[in-house]
Parts: C-alpha cells; structure tokens; sequence
C-alpha cells in the first residue's frame, strides 16, 4: 500500500518544462522596464524643472509613477487586490527562502531576500502601473500583453508538467490555480479598460472628468454628520446585529482589499505545502510502523517491549488523524481572522474620526511619526505573515489539544475503559465545581455579612464599607491558609490561560497579546497603531472635505474671479449673496446642533439673542 501511494505521488518527478517560472521572473524584468519607461514618458511632469536644470530638453515627460496609492485610493480596489493575488506565489517562494541567485554566507542572507522582494516587485510593477496610469489606452494594451504573457507561461508549466511528487496528480494545477484565476481576471479588466478608453480616444464619447478630491462616500459620511439625527432607526437583521453592518459611507481602501486577497490565497497555498510536507513525514512514519511490525512479528508478540510498542503505534495513528482533522477548525479560524480585521479597521476608524483613543493604550496616543510612516510599508506584509504563522501555531495547539481528548475521552471508550473514564471525569468535575463554589461562597459571605446595607433601594450593589469587622478580621484568618493553596491552582490557571489566548490570538495583529505596560514590545501591533494614524490623518473624511471646499473654491475664483461657495455635491443652483447664504448655513448648523448656541462668540450679544430667539420656535420641527 506504501508504494502504490508513493508511485502515485512521483508521476512527474523528472519532468522537465520547456519554460520555467523562476526561470522567467528574472527575464520578465526586461519587458517590466520597457512598459515602465514607456508609462513613465507618458506620465506628465505637473511642475516642471528650469531651463538651466539638466532635465529641460525632456520637458514635462518622464514623470514618475506610482503603482498604487496605499493611502487614498478607493477606486478598482478589487482589481488592485487581484493583481497583488497574482503575486501570491512569488511571495511564499520566497517565505521559504527558496530564493537563493547567488552563493552568500548565512549573515548575508537578509540582503539575498531583499534583492529577491525587489525583483519580484520590480517584475510585478506593470500589473499596478497599468492599472493607475491616467494614459489608458496604452496602458491598457500594455497590461493586457504583460499579463497575457504570463498567463501562457503559466498555462505551459500547468499543461507540460501537471503532476508532481508531493501530492501526485494535478499537483501544478492545485498551486498555480489562484494565480491563473488573478490573471485572468486581470485579462479581463486590461481588455474592459481597452474597450472604454477607445472611443473616448476617437473623440466619440466625451472625456472623463477630472477625479475629484473627495470621494463620495467621504461626502455622504460628512453630510451624515451634519444631518439630523434619526429618532427611530430601522430594526437590524440578526447578521447585521450579530455578524457585520454594511455602511454605505465607508469604504476600505485599496490597500486593506489587496492585504485581505494576498493573505487569503498565501494561507491556501501555505496549507497545501504544509500538506505536502505532512506526506513526507507520513510515508517516513509508514516505514518506522512498518518496521515496528515486523519486530513485532518476529518476536510473536512475546517480548517485553511489546506493549511500549503498541502505544507507540497507537501515538503515531492518533496523531496523523487528529492533524489531518485540525487543518478544518484552524483555516477557518485564520480566515475568520482576516474578515474580523477588516471589521476592527472600521471601528478603529470611525473612532479615531470622532476623537476617541480610549481603546488604545496610553503611549499609543501620540506614536511616533516616523514609525507610523514606516508602518504603512511594513502592515500589509506583517499581517500576511501573522496569519501564515499563526495558522501553524494554532493548527499545532489545536492538534495537541485533540491528542488529549482522544487519550482522554475517545480511546478508553475503543479499550472498553468507559466506566474507569466516566468515574476519572466525575471525580475531576466534582473536585474543580467544590473549588469554584468554595471561591463563589466567600463572595456570597462577604457581600451578605461583611458589608453595610444599601444607601437607597435604587443602589445596584451595597457600598464598600466594612460591617462585622471582629468576625471578618477571623474570616479573614481562618481563609489565608487556605487561599495559599487555591493560589497555586489560580498560578497555574494564569498560565494556562495566558498560553492559550497568547497562542489563539497570535495571528490577530489588530490586538496586543502583551500585558498591559509591556504593548510596546509587540511589534505588529506598533504596526497596526502606526497605519490607522497614518489613515485618520491622511484620509478622514471631514478634514479632507474642508480641502475639497479650498481647492475647489480657490479654482473658481481663478477662473471667475469671484468669491463662490462649493457644495459637497457640487450642484448647480441659482446665485445668492455671500453673506445671506452664510447665514442661512449658519442657521441650519444651529438648529441641527442646539448645543452650539452656548459655544458660539458674541458680538454686543445680537447675534446670539438672535439665533436664541428664532431656535426655541424651530425646536420642534
């Protein structure tokens, strides 16, 4: 059975592919820096050099391009986030540090991956350029041929050589699929790009307007803000209640969209390796039982060892059905975690927006500048390899945990030991409830003696003042003995606790697994903290309408030359007066927050008395 499983697995172990993907990642650099030189000269300069700077004779081409905007970018986040799944196989080549051009010493293979994750990025940087070029027909002719070379490059190494020696058949296909579905997704937005930039190019269709500063749900989330808030709000659906709330005046940018789809296709493509390796170490665990058997076989099952044996068998059976059974349980916890992010991103959000920092840490209140620059760089890897990480550590906590339900509960039951576990079980259930009821009955003791009566009978709990002081002063006594002992199982429950949650929560880079004082060690979540200022600063939505308001007012009075106020809708309407229109404003603002009358500066108090007198009647509306 051994070797027909092994000859099934070994199809194509000498097969040679007439193209070889690491092979082209170092020739794809070519056709990489012709479409970025090519992007770059259609790229225009905004502000352009002197006339004695050397650059003058290139005028306003060759401007620089960027990828992806990791900060404001909410447009085609989904088509950024499938090119970054496109790279999901580059990015675990080289989470196994299979990476290795070049014969280096060992203290200097950190710069080896360094220049591994610069080309790699180097090779992949047409896929986001053509996607954010403002040139797009030609970037979306340029995207469309990059990605279709690699899409055949991929089809060649799939169809030339499907099979493997790890998982045997289809084993190409099975780690090389996500990439080809981002390819081909990407096939498919290059050629919808190509299609609308086309008639716009034959002047058939009007051009595009210009993108505006403020997107749309940032205006709608301002206009919730200064709107009137509902007296009744609709009833809420249990998902909604219990799972997750769609709001539609909030949007994840790009960045969080292309860190949600590359951890998603790493952890399937890194639980397929751990798979593959879990073989490996199955056949070798094959052979060892094998040859425990025959020993076994040879001695007619007469020497001493004989039961050490079988418990060895058992062990080694246990533990390959328990791994195979915790992959489930453990991906589904991982994948949880990437959603459950993404719901702690908003939050964290919308509470920084409203001023509120009370769910950080103190020091956390003002981080560094510089490392919340850096933390925009560093989140999107660091969380792809909390997740890749945390997924072993709690595959291997969940598999020791079943080890030890199946010798506690499962495997006397198989020996017809039911009786002996169910009696070991109520002994252990008995002797853990007498110490919790022991604890719970000194609470009940001293809130019901201990303590003096209620001040008031709507009082929830009875104020923290000693009664009975002789008889709690021997309360007191009569316990410590006591609680010496219950405090060595309460240590080791701390412990035991503070494994499980360090380990259950290790992937979760929203959260510190540090005690309180100590947060600042935890380097994932400085990365966390450091990327939300970076965001709140960079992207909330008031501050960023108040410059949609500047730069939009600032350009109709270059053009106009007259002062001109900019609605967030920018819709047209009929003329009025400066000063009647801010009024107005300055009304509505009133009556919508009241508390501001109190707020607001005076001049000789008319305006206040005013607004004082006109608010009362508009009150009740």
């Amino acid at each position: 059975m051994l070797a027909v499983s092994a000859r099934t697995r070994q199809l194509n172990v000498t097969c040679d592919s007439s193209v070889d993907r690491e092979v082209f990642l170092h020739y794809s650099l070519i056709p990489s820096l012709f479409i970025i030189l090519v992007l770059s000269f259609l790229q225009r300069r905004k502000h352009c050099r002197q006339r004695n700077d050397t650059f003058y004779l290139l005028g306003d081409r060759f401007g620089i391009i960027v990828p992806l905007d990791f900060l404001g970018t909410f447009s085609n986040r989904w088509s950024y986030g499938v090119a970054f799944g496109a790279t999901a196989n580059k990015i675990m080549f080289l989470f196994s540090e299979g990476y290795q051009p070049l014969e280096v010493p060992q203290w200097a293979q950190a710069f080896v991956l360094f220049i591994g994750g610069m080309e790699v990025g180097l090779s992949y940087f047409p896929f986001f350029a053509c996607l954010s070029s403002e040139s797009r027909l030609v970037s979306s002719i340029l995207g469309f041929s990059y990605s279709l070379i690699w899409f055949v490059v991929t089809i060649l190494q799939i169809a030339e050589c499907p099979h493997g020696q790890y998982l045997g058949r289809f084993e190409t296909l099975i780690f090389y699929w996500p990439s080809l579905l981002c390819l081909g997704f990407l096939l498919g937005r290059f050629l919808y790009m190509f299609i609308k930039a086309l008639p716009i190019r034959l002047v058939l269709e009007p051009q595009t307007k210009e993108k505006s500063l403020l997107e749309a749900h940032q205006a709608e989330h301002v206009k919730r803000l200064l709107s009137k808030p509902r007296l009744q709000e609709r009833e809420k659906s249990w998902f909604q209640t219990r799972v997750y709330e769609w709001d539609p005046c909030f949007q994840f940018p790009s960045r969080m969209i292309g860190t949600l789809v590359l951890a998603s296709i790493c952890l399937y493509l890194f639980i397929v390796i751990e798979f593959c390796v879990f073989l490996l170490v199955k056949d070798e665990l094959d052979v060892f039982e094998d040859r425990l058997q025959s020993y076994l076989t040879h001695m007619n099952e007469t020497e001493t060892l004989t039961p050490v044996i079988l418990e060895v068998q058992e062990l080694i059976s246990v533990t390959k059905g328990v791994w195979v059974v915790a992959v489930l349980p453990a991906s589904l916890t991982c994948v949880s975690y990437l959603f459950h992010i993404l719901a702690c991103y908003r939050k964290h959000m919308k509470r920084l927006w409203a001023g509120d920092k009370h769910f950080l840490p103190q020091k956390f209140h003002r981080p560094s500048s510089a490392a919340s620059v850096v933390a925009i760089a560093r989140y999107s890897g660091w969380q792809i390899a909390y997740i890749l990480w945390g997924y072993l550590i709690i595959h291997v906590v969940q598999s020791l945990c079943g080890v030890m339900l199946m010798y506690s509960l499962v495997l006397p039951i198989l020996h017809h030991q039911g009786l002996e576990m169910l009696r070991g079980l109520a002994v252990g259930v008995l002797t853990l409830s007498i110490v919790v009821g022991l604890m719970i009955l000194q609470v009940w003791i001293a809130g019901s003696f201990f303590l003096q009566p209620k001040l008031s009978t709507a009082d929830t709990q009875k104020p923290l003042a000693l009664n009975n002081r002789r008889a709690f002063h021997n309360f007191n006594y009569f316990l410590f003995f006591y609680n010496v002992l219950l405090g060595l199982g309460a240590c080791l429950s701390r412990l035991l606790i503070s494994c499980l949650l360090g380990t259950w929560l290790i992937a979760r880079i929203d959260r510190t697994i540090m005690q309180s004082g100590y947060e600042g060690a935890d380097m994932g979540f400085n990365a966390w903290v450091g990327m939300l200022f970076v965001d709140h600063y960079h992207t909330n939505p008031v501050l960023v309408s108040f410059c949609h308001i500047l730069v939009t007012s600032h350009r109709d009075r270059k053009l106009q030359k007259t002062l001109k106020y900019c609605y967030l809708n920018q819709a047209a309407g009929p003329r009025f007066s400066a000063r009647a229109r801010t009024r107005w404003l300055l009304l509505q603002t009133l009556i919508n927050n009241p508390r501001l009358i109190m707020l607001r500066k005076s001049k000789s108090g008319h305006g206040s008395q005013e607004f004082t007198q006109i608010l009362p009647t508009c009150s009740d509306c």
